[in-house]
């Protein structure tokens, strides 16, 4: 097998990973949001905010340390959940109109 054939090869064997794990993601992330949808009809029966500041702080925190663990840069995992949270708090504030 000649080394354009060989990295074709690998080149699909990690797409297929990528796509694997893009599957996963986008499965995984639709069961977040059904829980923060919940977590949403929760604060809008019993009166609560739609946005928990300490709540959102130890996440950040937490997320820090386990994209660190994790070897993935903090500040991208930082990204990701700032936009996440940002949805769920849209939905919640939704819920409570």
């Amino acid at each position: 097998m000649d080394a354009a054939t060989q990295a074709a090869e690998l080149l699909k064997d990690h797409r297929d990973a990528i796509d694997r794990l893009d599957a996963i993601l986008v499965y995984t992330l639709a069961e977040r949001f059904k829980q923060t949808q919940a977590v949403g009809r929760l604060k809008a029966e019993h009166g609560l905010p739609a946005s928990d500041p300490d709540r959102e702080g130890r996440q950040m925190a937490r997320l820090h340390q386990l994209a660190t663990e994790a070897d993935l840069d903090p500040d991208l995992a930082r990204k990701f959940l700032t936009f996440i949270i940002s949805e769920v708090i849209r939905h919640h504030e939704k819920l409570q109109k």
